[in-house]
């Protein structure tokens, strides 16, 4: 055939007109994925009105009281606002199961999911703190650095104000554990709000959105790594409601402590690791625990320093003079960030010892409370043991076993990127269940890092399950539900049926079988209309 003919020939060949952006997000809307994406925006939706009432709502509310709507704090409007917050729970995670198990089909991407993110957000941007107070904690304590107070050496009763009025009772005494950027963070909002508890919590979430978007850039980076699929991962790690509930909705600064480490991690997956050490410094100087990536993110560099140079052709540095090298260049620039952040903001290192205010939260979701309330319980027909003595020796006890863990994990996964990701993921689990407490979003630290694995369905159907049970099993005011028999019997069961519902599609069977003869009609009709592809 000749150039002329073969032009000609391609020419006359009939071209796929390609469909518009609005047309193919209408396409997907009618789709079973996009009905399930509409459900998971009605179930944020109804969650944030339904919050007005039941969530953690302010001491005294003149806004409601402007609005005519302070009846939902109240008797029949409570309960009618918390039955509202419950369905949009239960809507967000039945839309976010039924978008798991598309994706799991492969009928959802990358893109698609990317796009539901700030839906469901959206709603959650204008709602009270939901399942938590902290967000009060945070201005309470930038207050105090805004007003001439060291966070680290008082609490926030010595600053009184509408700001404290707001703060649960057990913080109010209690230093500020996090990290000097984030209290510059909460100084800055204070500064521009004043006391103003709606517009500080809205500023909050907007401060927080960057780890949002970080998180949706860098988990899928981290599934490529490691031989993920970045769509699941991202349904796994992002659209979780645990995570959009508790960390937009709670307004808690994991989210953006999540985020910088998970981006950190990539990058020094894609050998720019001076950017990754610092983005995962200014994360600890947000959160202390983004710090257990650092050690293994050494560990990544020196094989990377190792594989350059064979490339090249060269003999790879021994490892002591690798380690001394990438170790000291990262110590160097995590020193350099974590002192600037510390010296603008006037403070020290204070915060390392309020770490300890953790132990004011005793539930059963730390081993060493588990351990306590057996021992107590086990032991109550012969001896009176109380919870707290019991908590001076479990505590320390799982303190030494969490750090000789670290410590082993740190030298036995470090072989290849995907040992040191592992061994990050194995810490950040031994901090959540070793520590004196636990909380449900501390969670939503390690399952970023392992979304980003290859996991069976098995494994994700478990993780569901768990995601599950802990965006349950606290009341949306904040409190715990945990010694309330019913409410863990209820979350337990809506755990199981998530689970299951992710590789089943009706597993409590409540939907009326058609019968064989018509099942069959219709398949052979749909049969009959499909095009025939030759």
């Amino acid at each position: 055939m000749t150039s002329s003919a073969r032009q000609a020939t391609v020419a006359a060949a009939p071209t796929t007109p390609q469909r518009s952006w609005p047309q193919t997000t209408a396409d997907f809307l009618r789709s079973p994925e996009g009905h399930a994406a509409i459900l998971g925006f009605v179930g944020a939706v109804m969650i944030t009105f339904g919050g007005f009432g039941a969530g953690s709502v302010r001491r005294e509310d003149p806004l409601l009281e402007a609005m005519h709507l302070s009846w939902l704090r109240f008797g029949h409007g409570q309960i009618l606002s918390t039955v509202i917050v419950w369905v949009g729970v239960v809507a967000m995670i039945t839309a976010w199961v039924r978008l798991g198990r598309a994706t799991l089909g492969g009928d959802v991407t990358l893109r698609q999911l990317r796009m539901i993110v700030p839906v469901w957000t959206a709603p959650l941007l204008l709602a009270v703190p939901m399942f938590s107070r902290d967000a009060y904690s945070y201005l309470a304590q930038g207050a105090l650095l805004r007003d001439g107070f060291d966070p680290y050496a008082v609490g926030p009763v010595v600053n009184p104000g509408v700001l404290l009025d707001n703060v649960s009772n057990v913080w109010t005494t209690t230093t500020a554990p996090y990290g000097p950027l984030f209290l510059l963070l909460s100084q800055g909002i204070t500064g521009l709000t004043g006391d103003n508890v709606i517009a500080g919590t809205m500023l909050l979430r907007v401060t927080m959105l960057p780890g949002l978007a970080l998180m949706v850039w860098g988990v899928p980076h981290l599934a490529r790594h490691l031989g993920g699929n970045p769509a699941i991962a991202l349904w796994l790690a992002v659209l979780n409601p645990l995570v959009l509930v508790h960390l937009i909705g709670g307004v808690h600064n994991e989210l953006l402590m999540v985020g910088l480490m998970i981006a950190g991690i990539a990058l020094v997956l894609e050998r720019r690791h001076l950017a990754g050490i610092a983005l995962v410094a200014v994360a600890v100087a947000i959160k202390a625990t983004a710090g257990a990536a650092l050690p293994f993110m050494v560990w990544i560099w020196m094989l990377h320093e190792k594989e350059k140079a064979e490339a090249e052709g060269r003999t790879p540095a021994s490892p002591l003079a690798s380690f001394a090298k990438t170790a000291g260049a990262g110590f160097a620039v995590f020193v350099a960030i974590f002192a600037a952040a510390s010296a603008v903001a006037g403070v020290g290192l204070g915060w390392m010892t309020a770490l300890s205010g953790s132990n004011k939260i005793i539930n059963w979701l730390s081993l060493p409370t588990i351990l306590a309330h057996i021992v107590t319980v086990g032991t109550s027909w012969f001896a009176e043991l109380r919870l707290g003595e019991v908590l001076a020796i479990t505590r320390p006890i799982c303190a030494v076993a969490l750090v000789a863990l670290v410590l082993a994990a740190w030298w036995r996964y470090r072989k290849t990127e995907r040992d040191a990701i592992l061994g990050i993921l194995i810490v950040l689990v031994a901090i959540v269940i070793l520590s004196p407490a636990a909380l449900p979003w501390y969670y939503s630290w390690p399952i970023a890092i392992a979304a980003g694995f290859a996991l069976s369905t098995r494994t994700l159907m478990i993780l569901v399950g768990l995601s599950t049970w802990l965006m349950l099993v606290f009341q949306p005011d904040g409190s715990i539900g945990l010694y309330t028999f019913p409410h863990v019997v209820l979350a337990t069961f809506a755990a199981v049926v998530a689970a299951v519902s992710l590789r089943t599609v009706d597993p409590l069977r409540l939907r009326t079988p058609r019968p064989v003869e018509e099942q069959r009609t219709a398949d052979l009709a749909g049969a009959a209309s499909s095009p025939r592809v030759e």
